[in-house]
């Protein structure tokens, strides 16, 4: 150990961190850090060592992790849209088997405590808001925003099937997934924001014009 923490560029405190915590535990703290610090700072004033900072540790631990910024910005926006399709999906999984009960589950999972926070929409809104975050968005997060489009429309086309709705699934899932957006966008930007519960009742008034035999403001019928 001795030799490892004089050649280590972490200093001899931090070299023996990985000895105490898991490396993905370690990568998880310096990402939710880098989350905070976008949240803050915005995606272009974003750096390793503000990050650092924000995790209470060195800089020369956040390079050993991801070597460059750009690395570091990647893992964050990949862990983000991994939270958030895990969310999804398990929320889908968990819900009934018919199609209201399906698509309110999907809805609905955009507003639950644990992901629609502050610093969560914030950093979302910095990776689509500003240009040099959209690329990076658009290359890493492509595929699974298709798929949630995919099951969306999905969802639409049962509602149809199932309960005698007459609605173009295609734009009908279009508009919910941009109210959806929308609401985000106006949680982090209005001068008197709103919380979640009011945010998900704006999404059901949205909803229930469409669908609304099986669904009103306050959600599923």
């Amino acid at each position: 150990m001795a030799a490892l923490e004089k050649n280590s560029p972490l200093g001899p405190a931090e070299a023996a961190l990985p000895r105490k915590m898991p490396r993905d535990a370690r990568r998880q703290q310096l990402i939710e850090a880098t989350i905070e610090v976008i949240a803050k700072s915005g995606y272009s004033r974003t750096t390793m060592s503000e990050v650092a900072r924000m995790a209470g540790l060195s800089h020369g631990l956040v390079n050993f992790h991801f070597q460059t910024k750009e690395n570091l910005l990647i893992e964050t926006l990949l862990y983000l849209s991994e939270e958030y399709h895990q969310n999804w999906t398990s929320e889908t999984e968990a819900a009934g088997p018919g199609a209201a009960e399906q698509l309110y589950a999907m809805l609905a999972a955009d507003f639950l405590p644990a992901l629609c926070t502050p610093t969560r929409l914030s950093a979302w809104c910095a990776f689509w808001g500003e240009a040099s975050g959209r690329p990076l968005y658009q290359e890493n997060c492509g595929e699974r925003d298709a798929a949630y489009n995919l099951h969306l429309e999905m969802l639409c086309a049962r509602m149809n099937r199932e309960h005698g709705y007459s609605l173009d699934p295609v734009r009908t899932a279009r508009v919910l997934r941009v109210t959806t957006e929308g609401v985000w966008l106006d949680m982090m930007t209005m001068q008197q924001p709103y919380g979640p519960e009011e945010a998900k009742a704006t999404l059901m008034s949205c909803v229930a014009a469409f669908f609304p035999r099986h669904f009103s403001a306050a959600g599923l019928i």
